[in-house]
Parts: C-alpha cells; structure tokens; sequence
C-alpha cells in the first residue's frame, strides 16, 4: 500500500507530455507573432532542406493528411515564403520551393527554436544539460 503523506511516482512520459506542452505553448506563442505555426515552420525546414518535395512526401514528413499539408503551403505561398515552380494540376508533382522571404521566417522560426532549446538547457547545469541531450537523442527511437 502506498504512503498516502509521499507525493506519487513521478511518470517520466507524463513529465515529458507535460514539458513538451509548455515549450509548445511557448513556441507556438513566438511563432504566431512571426505570422507562423510549427507546421509551416517545418514545412519550410522540409523544403529549404530538399527543394522540390512534393505535398504527399512533405505531409508524410509531418504525419499529416495531404489535405492539411496543401493548406499549409497555400498559406505559405499567401506569405511568399514559397513559390511553385510547376503549373498546377491533377496529378502533376508540384515543385516547391523556399523564397527569399521564406528564408527571412525560416530563420526567425529557428531563433525562435534556439530561444526555447536555451531556455530548456539554462535551467539545468551544464553537466546535466549534456546528459538531457544524451539522454534525448537516445530516446528518439522510441515509439
């Protein structure tokens, strides 16, 4: 029977929901500032990485429906942070691209990215900032 006066176990999935929800938050309240989301600051990483991906392998990258993804990019393209370099139409690949102005939020999105990574880490040590990181990446295969 457990102590009822001792708090529970902490869950380390439940504490990593719960911290990954704040950064999110926080994140996603810089980024709107910019005019973005993290769907079209990924999009944008996506493309600036591969030129040229398509609305199916990018909604893919992102685990969301293709519908979603060409909402994404239509936004995207109303800001002119990408241009199609191929003309529209049923079954014709769309070869997308980053924008000058594309870059511009890119980098914004990723300051913003390297905001919250600093913010996460300065509240740790050093050595225990190292280990987070170590400890991350081993995680990452976790399904």
């Amino acid at each position: 029977m457990r102590d009822v006066t001792q708090p529970p176990a902490a869950s380390p999935a439940m504490l990593l929901v719960l911290l990954g929800r704040r950064l999110r938050t926080r994140m996603d309240d810089a980024l709107r500032e910019q005019g973005l989301s993290l769907r079209h600051l990924s999009a944008l990483g996506h493309l600036a990485g591969l030129p040229g991906l398509s609305y199916s392998e990018l909604a893919r990258r992102a685990g969301i429906t293709v519908q979603s993804m060409q909402s994404t990019l239509a936004q995207l393209e109303a800001l002119d942070a990408i241009e199609r370099r191929s003309e529209p139409g049923r079954g014709r690949t769309a070869e997308l691209h980053v924008t000058p102005a594309g870059e511009a939020l890119l980098a914004k999105g990723r300051d913003i990215v390297r905001a919250a990574d600093e913010a996460l880490l300065s509240a740790l040590g050093e050595d225990e900032g190292a280990l987070t990181m170590m400890l991350l990446r081993g995680l990452r295969a976790v399904d």
